[in-house]
């Protein structure tokens, strides 16, 4: 398997490298989809995204405006389970929201999609908090949200200005309490401050993106010191004009100070790279060599160690 993932990336083949079992640890689920396959569930015409996007807001409008609107929520999870058996997706875990509703039925969908659409994919379903939310309130109904014991990892995204990471605090000492793996949303606009204040106010276990990090030596060693994962999202970071190019890109940095990282979609009916594309770009730009792309592929694969042990 490891010789085929480096000859694929040296013939640059994407079929080649869509056949290798890949993970992918930061993906928003109900933007996991491909554009095309949306369109034909939802017999929609969509116009490909920005080349670049202004802002966090820009891009938000620009799925509102052609994906949500017309693709109702459950499809756009089916779609997402879909993508993932293409890209022979083996570990996932995907951001997938609280359905207050009905939520036994919820899960019995999403176990049924997962059997039918990607049997070959480890479902790791994270609950997801907005940066701006009333965390008492959520705090309030986390009892009941943890009792399905179907949620593996918890997340907050979104805006990381909003409120002090520390008001989260109570949420992830009860999140922990459940056996939860601890991760957030942090350095991708902020500083590398920024990501060692929330590892150390939450007792994180993984930061999604996190690349801020690499504008600080003193946070990159204590990041590799504690063995912090970072789960990067190269194609994100340049269209949302956080990170210049491929060839620029500072996984590149944060792989050199031994920062243990994983190569992700982050939004794939917004950014349109499969987790494929994203090694492939990241090979034809020159930035890394296939063995060091392997040894991304295989961290990004241990994953599922975490929840057996």
């Amino acid at each position: 398997m490891d010789e085929l993932f480096k000859t694929h990336l040296q013939n640059h083949s994407l079929n080649g490298l869509s056949s290798i079992c890949k993970s992918d640890l930061h993906n928003h689920f109900g933007k996991g989809g491909n554009i095309k396959y949306i369109a034909s569930i939802a017999d929609i015409k969509i116009d490909m995204p920005p080349e670049k996007f202004e802002s966090l807001f820009h891009m938000d409008k620009w799925f509102q405006n052609n994906i949500k609107n017309y693709c109702p929520y459950i499809k756009r999870l089916q779609a997402a389970f879909v993508q993932a058996a293409s890209d022979n997706i083996s570990i996932l875990a995907a951001s997938i929201g609280f359905n207050d509703e009905n939520m036994e039925k919820f899960i019995q969908t999403m176990k049924s999609f997962n059997q039918q659409f990607a049997p070959n994919t480890i479902l790791l379903p994270e609950l997801d908090f907005a940066r701006g939310c009333d965390t008492d309130y959520e705090l309030s109904r986390l009892d009941e949200i943890l009792s399905y014991n179907w949620y593996k990892s918890i997340d907050i995204n979104a805006g990381e200005t909003q409120q002090p990471i520390k008001n989260f605090k109570k949420i992830y000492r009860k999140a922990k309490e459940y056996g939860l793996r601890l991760k957030a949303h942090i350095g991708e606009f902020g500083t590398a401050d920024d990501v060692i204040e929330a590892v150390e106010e939450l007792e994180l276990d993984e930061v999604h993106h996190g690349i801020a990090a690499a504008k600080s030596g003193f946070v990159m060693k204590w990041l590799a010191k504690h063995k912090i994962q970072l789960n990067v999202c190269p194609t994100s970071n340049i269209k949302l004009q956080v990170v210049e190019s491929y060839a620029t890109h500072p996984i590149r940095k944060l792989y050199d100070n031994e920062i243990p990282v994983t190569i992700n979609t982050d939004d794939m009916s917004v950014f349109n790279q499969s987790v494929s594309q994203e090694y492939l770009n990241l090979y034809k730009s020159g930035l890394m060599n296939v063995d060091e792309l392997d040894i991304i592929r295989k961290t990004g694969l241990k994953e599922i160690e975490y929840y057996e042990n």
